[in-house]
This record gives C-alpha cells, sequence and structure tokens, in this order.
C-alpha cells in the first residue's frame, strides 16, 4: 500500500471550518431576521384586531352611542365612519408612531355588519443574508362584527 504525502491535503480542514462558519452565520441570519419578522406580524395581529373593533364599534353607531344609546333598528356599518375610526385609532394608540410606513385597508361587509382591517408595515430587518432582501413587508389582519342584542 503506497505511503500518502501528508502534505497533500493540508489546508483541507481550514477550508471546512470556513464553510461551516459560513453556513453557521446564514443560519444564524435567518432565524434572527424570522424572529423578528414574527415579532412584528404578532404586534401587527394586536394593532389589527384593536382597529378592528374600534372601527366597529364606532363605524357602526358613531361616537354618539356613548351620549344617545344604541339604536332599536339594525346597526349601519358606515364604511367612512369605520375608516376614520381605525385611523384615529392607529394614532391613538401610537401604531403610527412604533411601526413607521404602517399603511392599513378597511373592507365593509354591510349585510353582515362585519369589519375587516388590514395593516401592513415595513421591517428593516436585524441580519440579512448576502443576496437577499434588507427590508420585508410584514401584514397582518383583524375582523369585528356588530350585534346589537336586545
Amino acid at each position: 500500500m503506497p505511503r500518502r504525502d501528508p502534505r497533500a491535503e493540508q489546508g483541507q480542514a481550514t477550508l471546512m471550518i470556513v464553510g461551516f462558519a459560513f453556513v453557521l452565520a446564514m443560519a444564524v441570519a435567518l432565524v434572527v431576521d424570522t424572529s423578528a419578522a414574527y415579532l412584528q406580524r404578532q404586534g401587527l395581529d394586536t394593532v389589527a384586531d384593536g382597529a378592528a373593533l374600534r372601527g366597529a364599534d364606532l363605524g357602526a353607531t358613531g361616537r354618539e352611542v356613548y351620549t344617545s344609546g344604541v339604536p332599536r333598528d339594525r346597526l349601519d356599518v358606515t364604511p367612512a365612519a369605520v375608516r376614520g375610526a381605525v385611523h384615529d385609532y392607529l394614532v391613538a394608540s401610537g401604531a403610527y408612531a412604533r411601526y413607521p410606513g404602517l399603511s392599513f385597508s378597511v373592507d365593509v361587509d354591510r349585510a353582515t355588519s362585519t369589519v375587516s382591517v388590514h395593516v401592513q408595515a415595513p421591517l428593516d430587518l436585524p441580519l440579512t443574508v448576502p443576496g437577499s432582501p434588507g427590508t420585508a413587508s410584514i401584514g397582518a389582519s383583524g375582523s369585528a362584527i356588530v350585534v346589537a342584542e336586545r
């Protein structure tokens, strides 16, 4: 059996260690970015739910419900009132300050008195994998139904 020259394999371990370190660094970046996106989505879920509840509440009866009571007929959800209530909620709750670039859309189903709110905000990723974008757009939705029971 011929003897191998030990110098022929010099540097192979270094190359493997550098390769593994690169793969590990990319995995860490992926986990950190995924965690940041998940946490932002959780926060946006809360914002969307609160905005939908506020929009359904104030969009259905207006601010006068607290002074004049709930009307006897079916609660009518007004899209313009819902949009205004959602915007006011986002300002009052500090969502615009917490999520710069926040945008929202509102869908109102007047037949079922359902209000759906979709919020979206950009996220600057803490770590980036080479060749990947440095920002991501994260969105969440919430909905509420207006029901008057007597």
